[in-house]
C-alpha cells in the first residue's frame, strides 16, 4: 500500500524526462490510457470467471499482461522495440477493432476510449519505466483498488490547475453535495449530459450505495447511471473511473447532447434524476441552435444545456444544476424564455448562491445551484446565499471547497428560514409573481458589499457580454411599453 501515496509523484519524475511530454495535461492523458488498459484487464479477469465463454475484444497479444507485465526475466520490451509495438501495433489495433450495434458496451468501449487517444512518450525505456509502476498496482486486491479510487480523484483534481482540461472537473465537495441533497432512491436512473470525468456519476454512487440492502440492489446500482461527454480525453477518465467503481457495464457515450432535436425526444429518453455542471462561456453555432424551439435558441451553451435538461427529465424528475450568474440576471430573449418554461412547467424550489473562486483555477465565473423538479409549476423560490467560509478570502488549490462548508445549508434545507444580515438578505424567498415582474432576472440574495471582482480577461469579456444583451434586452422592453402608449408600431 506504500506505493500508493507516491504513486503520481513517481510516474511525474520519470516523464519529466521525456521530450514528447509537454505539460500536465499531457502527462495525464498518457496515464490514463495505460491506466484504463490495466483496470480493463483486472475486469477481464472478473468476467471471465462470471461468464462462460468470455471473449476478450483485444487480441491476445495486445491484453496489457501479455506485454506490459514485466515479469523480471529481461524479456520485457523496452526501449524502441516498446515504441514501435505501441506506436504501430497496439495504438492502430485499438483504434480500429471492428464494433457493431449488437457489441456490449464493455467490449465496444475499448474503441470509444482509443479512438482520439495519444501516445505521447519518445523515450521507450523511461515508458517501460512509467508501465512498471502502472502495472505493479493490484487491482485484484480490494483494498488496493479501493485506495486506487482515491489516487485516481487526485489525478482528475489535478486536471484543474492543468489549464483548460480543469473544465472538466466540478470540486467534489460540489457534486457529493448536489448528489446528498437529491435523495437518490435504489431503481432511479441519473443522468448526466457533459458528464467530463464522471464526478457528478462517481457521487450519486456513493450516495446510492448507503441504501443497498440486497444483491438486487446492487445490481439496479450498476444500472443507475448515463453519461455523454463530447471530448475524447475526459470521456476516457469517466469510463476508466467507472469501472474503477465497478460500473461493468458503464452506459458513458462519446458524443455531443447538443446535437439532437430537442423536440424528438420521447418517455425513454428521459431520467428520474438529472445531476450537472453544463459547460459555458461557449457559443454554439447556428446549426448548433438549429436543434431547438426558436425562442429556446440561444447562443450560450449553458442555456441550451438546460433546454435539454427539460426536455429530458421525467415526469415527478429532480435535477441540480450549476449555472453561471449570467443565467440569473440575464433578460434577453432566449434566457427570459428558458426561465419562463422552467417556472411554469417545473417545480424550481431552491437557488443555492455560491462564494466565488469555487471553480477556481479554471473560472472566476460566480456560479449557483438550481434545484427543481417535474412535479408542478413553480409557486416560490427559495434563494440561499452560501458566503465564503471564516478565514477564506478565496478558494484555491491548496485550500479547495470542503464538504462541511456544505453544513450551514443542510441544516436550513428542512426548516427554511428567511435570513436578514445587516440590511442585505442571505435567504429569501420569492412568489413566481414577483419574480415576472422582474423580467426573470433573478439575481436575489446576492453578495454584499462585494469587493471589485478581479476577472480572468476571457471571463470579464464573458460576463460584459450576458449583462449587454440583458441591458439591450431591458431597453427594447422599455422602447415597445412606450411606443404602446403613443400607439406606434415597433
Amino acid at each position: 500500500m506504500g506505493n500508493l501515496s507516491s504513486f503520481v509523484k513517481r510516474i511525474r519524475d520519470v516523464m519529466r524526462n521525456d521530450s514528447g511530454i509537454n505539460g500536465d495535461a499531457q502527462r495525464i492523458e498518457q496515464i490514463t490510457w495505460m491506466l484504463f488498459l490495466k483496470v480493463y484487464d483486472a475486469k477481464e479477469k472478473d468476467w471471465e470467471i462470471g461468464e462462460k465463454n468470455y471473449l476478450s475484444i483485444i487480441p491476445e497479444e495486445l491484453k496489457w499482461a501479455n506485454w506490459a507485465h514485466d515479469d523480471k526475466t529481461g524479456n520485457a520490451m523496452t526501449g524502441e522495440e516498446l515504441l514501435n509495438f505501441i506506436n504501430n501495433k497496439l495504438f492502430p489495433t485499438l483504434k480500429n477493432l471492428q464494433i457493431s450495434p449488437d457489441t456490449p458496451i464493455k467490449k465496444s468501449i475499448v474503441r470509444t476510449t482509443f479512438e482520439d487517444a495519444n501516445q505521447y512518450m519518445k523515450d521507450g525505456v523511461l515508458l517501460r519505466q512509467v508501465i512498471n509502476i502502472i502495472d505493479d498496482l493490484d487491482f485484484g486486491d480490494y483494498e488496493e483498488s479501493h485506495a486506487f479510487g482515491e489516487i485516481y480523484e487526485s489525478i482528475l483534481k489535478e486536471l484543474q490547475s492543468a489549464g483548460s482540461a480543469g473544465e472538466f472537473y466540478t470540486p467534489r465537495a460540489v457534486t457529493e453535495f448536489m448528489a446528498k441533497m437529491i435523495k437518490p432512491q435504489i431503481g432511479e436512473m441519473c443522468a448526466d449530459f457533459a458528464c467530463g470525468t464522471g464526478g457528478f456519476l462517481t457521487s450519486w454512487l456513493n450516495e446510492i450505495q448507503k441504501n443497498v440492502k440486497t444483491a438486487k440492489d446492487k445490481e439496479m446500482i450498476n444500472e443507475s447511471i448515463y453519461g455523454i461527454e463530447k471530448k475524447q480525453f475526459p470521456y476516457m477518465l469517466c469510463i476508466t473511473n467507472m469501472l474503477l467503481h465497478d460500473i461493468d457495464v458503464p452506459r458513458v457515450y462519446h458524443d455531443n447532447s447538443l446535437l439532437k432535436d430537442v423536440l424528438d425526444y420521447t418517455d425513454d429518453d428521459k431520467f428520474d434524476v438529472i445531476l450537472m455542471n453544463p459547460p459555458y462561456g461557449g457559443n454554439e453555432k447556428n446549426d448548433v441552435k438549429s436543434h431547438f424551439p426558436d425562442d429556446l435558441a440561444s447562443s450560450e451553451t449553458a442555456d441550451l444545456f438546460m433546454s435539454v435538461i427539460m426536455y429530458r427529465l421525467k415526469d415527478k424528475g429532480r435535477a441540480a444544476v450549476i449555472l453561471p450568474d449570467g443565467f440569473l440576471f440575464g433578460t434577453d430573449n432566449a434566457k427570459v424564455n428558458i426561465k419562463k418554461k422552467l417556472l411554469s412547467e417545473f417545480n424550481l424550489h431552491t437557488i443555492i448562491r455560491l462564494p466565488h473562486s469555487v471553480f477556481a483555477p479554471y473560472t472566476s465565473i460566480t456560479t449557483n445551484i438550481l434545484f427543481f423538479d417535474k412535479t408542478k409549476p413553480t409557486n416560490e423560490v427559495w434563494f440561499y446565499r452560501l458566503d465564503m467560509p471564516e478565514g477564506y478570502k478565496n478558494f484555491s488549490k491548496t485550500k479547495p471547497m470542503k464538504v462541511e462548508h456544505f453544513n450551514e445549508v443542510i441544516d436550513w434545507w428542512d426548516d427554511r428560514k428567511e435570513i436578514n444580515i445587516e440590511g442585505f438578505d442571505k435567504s429569501k424567498k420569492y412568489s413566481v409573481d414577483e419574480i415576472a415582474n422582474r423580467n426573470y432576472d433573478i439575481d436575489l440574495c446576492g453578495y454584499p458589499h462585494e469587493e471589485e471582482e478581479i476577472l480572468e480577461p476571457k471571463d470579464l469579456i464573458e460576463q460584459y457580454q450576458e449583462k449587454r444583451a440583458s441591458l439591450n434586452a431591458k431597453i427594447d422592453k422599455v422602447i415597445e411599453e412606450i411606443s404602446n402608449l403613443l400607439g406606434i408600431k415597433v
